[in-house]
This record gives structure tokens, C-alpha cells and sequence, in this order.
């Protein structure tokens, strides 16, 4: 026999339907439906007080909570987001700093108090893919690596095109520059960077998608800015083609800075500018960073013992190299044959290693650009490297 099923308001109705027909005493009463003295006397004074509306289930929570948020705090949080547009956790570090004297909430109070005031937006969840494994190296120290790239161009008001060109440390989260450049040529890049190495020094490693003016078509994928970076004793590094999330912090940096800064744009690319630097000095002092042990980046960062005047005037190779000129139709003379390698390399230096009598390696710098192999009709054939790898360690 199945058992017979009763609500909670149901019981309660039952309940008072015998209490009120008084079969029984009320002790007895109680124990026939298995509940307290205590409890029944709370149904009956209820039902007297307001009738059968007052047997709802009611509020648990407490009329007085010493936990509760005053109402100060919980203005201060709502100021700070405002102005910093930050989460509960860099929000919890920033209240703890400026009222040491206040008992600051925690992380998922803050979340819950930004929420309530509706300024954490709802998102959509999003379907995950599953993470690449990159063979690219991260940092254990500043200047180790630096990651750059350009933030979406977008409109001032005035009908502009800004580009900004950002600038980071990949191990402090320093962000070295944040400039509002014309667009993407050679020229405004390398006036960037040159600003840059002379304040900040000269990193290992840069890193970088693959568009211009960071690499191209051309051999190796070398462009004149990268070759200007080899020849500084810089190595460049490019993430694989429509990925991403290998240059992720860069990425999550660029988030911030359009919330921050473009939305809405400035009036103009000076007003634009001076975003980008309040910006600047507000990511690099003010705004603590949790993979960094809620430090903000200028605690962390420090400037690079590599300067540019310490910079050789040419590229070293070793010793069993054969160093040969290109020339200016873009040829190296080797075996008393010209090979073509690239216009772009017109006037450096390459690397020659000869494997057999048939087979050459070639390299500029730290970067393979080729083989050249002998044919059978006894003339000598360039193919470039598909792969973007690197000599050194």
C-alpha cells in the first residue's frame, strides 16, 4: 500500500481541524501528529492571529545580524567599482589598504554586494574548447619576455583612427607602454620601442601574433621590425596562427584597458592619450594583481641590466659559420653559385652551415630561415623553414 502523501500546509490544516473539534487533549493531540507541544501551540496562535494565511511558511532570517555589511562599507565597495571597474577580490585587497580600521567583508561578500547593486553584468555560459599544449616558454623573471600587440583600432569622436599599441612585461604584468599610434607601419612601432629599450632596456624574448608589423611573408616570417629586434639580440617569438589564448594574459590585459578606456572613446587622439596613460600608471600602481600575489606590477617589475649602447655592432655565429652579405637583389654567393633568399634581407649578414657537400643550413641570427640543396642539373635551390623554431636554448 503506498503511502499517502501530505504537504506541510496540508498537516498544519489537519492539525488545527481536530484541535478545533477538541477530540482529544492537546498534549495528545500533538503526539497523534508527530509534532511538538511547542509547535502545535505556535500553529494555534498563529491561525487566531491572522487565520489560515498565517500558516505560510514565514522568513527564517533573523530579525538583528551582527554579521550584517554597514551601510558605509557597503557604499565604499560600490564607489570603488565604479571607479576601477575591478572584481571582489583586487576590490577586497584596495578597501583593506585605505581603511585599515574597517573589518573588510570577504571575497564572496564583496561578489554579493556587487551583485545585488546590479554591477556584475549575467553572462553567458560559454561552450569551453579544449586547451592546446603550446611549446611556447613562459617567464621566471622580468624582462625575460615581453608581449606586445595592437588593441581592435576604433574611432575617436572626431572621426580618427586610434590604434594602440600595448607593450607588457609577461612576467610582472607591467605594462610598458600603451601609445595611440596612426596605424600599424614599421615606422610608428619601431619609434615606440625604441622609446621603450631606452627607458626600460632590452628584453630576451618579444612575443607577438602574426600580423604586421610583427612578421610576414617573407623568409622565416621575418619582417623589418623583427629583424631590427634579431639585430638588437632580441628574439622574436609568434604564437600559433588563430591562437590566442597563447598570448592570454596580453589579451585579458586589452579587456581591461577598453572598458577603462574606450568605452565611449575620447574626443580626440590626445584626449585618447591621456586615457591610455591614467590608464598606464593606474594598471601599474593601483591595481593589485592575484597571479602576482595581489601585487600591483611596479612591485615586481624592474628594469632590464641590457642596454642598448651595450648592444655589438653585428651578429655573432659561430665559429664553423660561413658569414656571407646579401646583397641587394636579396642573393648570397655560395659554391660559386647566387641563391636567392629575400629581398627583405637585403644588406645583413646570414649564417651558413655546411652539412655535406650537397646541403647548407642558413640562419639569421637565432632564426633558421632555410636549406639550400644541390639539384641534379648541379644548381643549388633554397627552401625556406615551414617551422617557427629557434637555435638557442
Amino acid at each position: 500500500m503506498p503511502w499517502t502523501e501530505v504537504k506541510p500546509m496540508d498537516a498544519k490544516v489537519l492539525f488545527l481541524s481536530d484541535c478545533l473539534r477538541n477530540k482529544s487533549s492537546f498534549t495528545e493531540l500533538c503526539r497523534q501528529h508527530g509534532i511538538s507541544r511547542k509547535t502545535g501551540y505556535k500553529w494555534y496562535r498563529r491561525y487566531k492571529a491572522e487565520g489560515f494565511s498565517g500558516l505560510r511558511e514565514q522568513s527564517r532570517r533573523p530579525l538583528y545580524s551582527p554579521e550584517r555589511i554597514p551601510y558605509r562599507v557597503r557604499k565604499e565597495i560600490i564607489r570603488l567599482r565604479k571607479k576601477y571597474k575591478w572584481g571582489a577580490k583586487k576590490l577586497c585587497e584596495v578597501l583593506a589598504k585605505q581603511h585599515p580600521e574597517w573589518t573588510v567583508p570577504s571575497h564572496s561578500t564583496i561578489y554579493n554586494i556587487l551583485k545585488a547593486d546590479g554591477a556584475v553584468p549575467d553572462r553567458k555560459r560559454k561552450r569551453r574548447v579544449v586547451r592546446t599544449i603550446s611549446a611556447l616558454r613562459t617567464a621566471q623573471r622580468p624582462n625575460e619576455l615581453w608581449t606586445v600587440d595592437y588593441k581592435g583600432q576604433f574611432r575617436t569622436r572626431d572621426g580618427l583612427w586610434c590604434y594602440p599599441l600595448t607593450v607588457m612585461d609577461h612576467y610582472s604584468r607591467y605594462l610598458l607602454a600603451c601609445d595611440s599610434v596612426v596605424g600599424t607601419g614599421y615606422k610608428a612601432a619601431r619609434a615606440v620601442f625604441e622609446k621603450i629599450f631606452e627607458h626600460y632596456g632590452i628584453p630576451e624574448r618579444i612575443r607577438s601574433d602574426n600580423g604586421v608589423p610583427f612578421a610576414s611573408r617573407s623568409v622565416g616570417g621575418l619582417s623589418r621590425l623583427s629583424l631590427w629586434w634579431i639585430g638588437l639580440g632580441i628574439i622574436p617569438e609568434r604564437i600559433t596562427p588563430g591562437k590566442p589564448q597563447q598570448n592570454g594574459r596580453h589579451e585579458r590585459m586589452h579587456r581591461t584597458l577598453k572598458d577603462s578606456t574606450a568605452c565611449p572613446s575620447a574626443q580626440n587622439a590626445q584626449a585618447q592619450q591621456k586615457r591610455f596613460d591614467a590608464f598606464r600608471r593606474m594598471y601599474n600602481e593601483e591595481r593589485p594583481h592575484e597571479a602576482i600575489g595581489m601585487q600591483v606590477p611596479q612591485a615586481v617589475y624592474k628594469k632590464s641590466e641590457r642596454q642598448m649602447s651595450d648592444v655589438p655592432d653585428c651578429i655573432e655565429y659561430p665559429v664553423d659559420y660561413k658569414v656571407s652579405l646579401v646583397n641587394h637583389n636579396g642573393c648570397v654567393w655560395i659554391d660559386n653559385h647566387t641563391v636567392y633568399l629575400g629581398y627583405l634581407l637585403k644588406g645583413q649578414k646570414v649564417g651558413i652551415e655546411e652539412l655535406s657537400d650537397e646541403l647548407w643550413s642558413v640562419c639569421f641570427g637565432p632564426i633558421p630561415l632555410g636549406s639550400i640543396k644541390r639539384t641534379e642539373k648541379n644548381t643549388l635551390l633554397f627552401t625556406r623553414e615551414s617551422k617557427n623554431c629557434y637555435l638557442c636554448p
